[in-house]
């Protein structure tokens, strides 16, 4: 048998303030003053001097500001990638991306793209990257979706939602500080730390599971529950431990995959635009079917924390939509394997899953 010989993020720093240390962590890998360092940072900072003041720019390192308002596109990856090109002296020394996981996802293409000819949707898909990426650090700013420990960078492109999934996406360097998301609101607070949730429930319950993706995923689910059902934590405490159940959330699914919930939502996020996290809870709130026992947790969590979530955003889709969502669905292989089986094709029709986009 041949076993998947996974890369793991090489480097990691954890602790409250663990960002003002990033100058010396980038230092051994600049390459020299004319290759610059490139800060991809989320533009929900662009008014918040707290952070960008802190950010260790020198010689001809350039911060760009990027908006997560939609999804990462290849379009996207490939803009970014000119204009480092078209601005930069020399090939940059590393690109560090600040955010939530667009930008991280964001950050990990454009290092991939700088080394790999042509457009980003050539790389959709599975093991397609050639050369190496530069040298790339991610920094999470909200917790939950695991974009700082997956070796996929999820992209729409122009024909299909699919990440670039390669041993070369990782991060080199990943820097965890939980106080970098003080300000995330309440919202997007519960909808990252679902998709963390979700991450772990669909690699607990798939074909796939092994020990090893079992006890990232139990350790994920475990936080998940502490933190969103029974309410004893802290701010701090939580905020720590979300960031934690990230990684595991992430580390779960590198040697199994993820399922049903994460299947259908590429469906409405390439359609819709619909964001991954809550794409995620629209779905997984009618895959009682699939996942009864943690539909009925996820049900207690939406309450306790007074969310109200989308409803009806299939109601007036026309038959080619359906189409389109179902396809890109169904373009999903490996992650209805997993979630159903090998024969999985046997009961998921584009009949069933209309039947599901439109209970949504």
């Amino acid at each position: 048998m041949n076993y998947k010989n996974f890369p793991m993020v090489p480097r990691v720093i954890f602790g409250r303030g663990s960002f003002n240390q990033l100058e010396e962590l980038l230092a051994p890998n600049r390459l020299n003053r004319n290759a610059p360092f490139i800060f991809l940072v989320d533009d929900v900072f662009k008014t918040d001097g707290a952070l960008t003041s802190r950010i260790p720019k020198s010689y001809d390192d350039k911060l760009i500001f990027v908006s997560a308002e939609e999804e990462p596109k290849t379009s996207q990856v490939d803009a970014l990638v000119e204009e480092i090109i078209l601005t930069s002296k020399e090939s940059p020394s590393g690109i560090i991306g600040i955010g939530g996981g667009s930008v991280l996802d964001l950050a990990k293409a454009v290092a991939i793209m700088l080394n790999n000819e042509g457009s980003a949707e050539n790389y959709q898909g599975w093991d397609l990257v050639k050369n190496k990426a530069v040298y790339h650090v991610g920094i999470p700013t909200i917790s939950g979706t695991g974009a700082e420990v997956s070796r996929t960078t999820v992209l729409t492109g122009p024909k299909r939602k699919l990440g670039i999934n390669s041993d070369f996406t990782p991060f080199d360097q990943v820097v965890l500080d939980p106080e970098l998301v003080n300000g995330v609101p309440k919202q997007q607070w519960f909808y990252t730390g679902m998709d963390c949730f979700i991450h772990s429930v669909e690699s607990l319950n798939g074909t796939f599971l092994n020990a090893f993706s079992e006890s990232y995923g139990e350790m994920a689910y475990g936080i998940c529950k502490e933190i969103y059902l029974e309410g004893k934590l802290s701010k701090k405490d939580a905020q720590d431990k979300l960031m934690m159940a990230s990684w595991h959330g992430g580390m779960s699914i590198a040697y199994s995959q993820v399922g049903v919930a994460h299947a259908l939502s590429y469906g409405l996020s390439y359609l819709l635009g619909t964001k991954h996290g809550i794409g995620n809870c629209i779905v997984f709130n009618h895959l009682e079917e699939f996942y009864p026992k943690d539909v009925a947790l996820f049900k207690k969590m939406v309450i306790e924390h007074n969310i109200e979530l989308p409803k009806g955003v299939c109601a007036d889709l026309s038959d080619e939509d359906f189409d389109i969502m179902i396809g890109i669905a169904l373009g999903l292989e490996p992650l209805w394997e997993n979630a159903i089986g090998s024969n999985w094709k046997k009961t998921i029709t584009p009949k069933k899953l209309r039947e599901l986009y439109l209970k949504m």
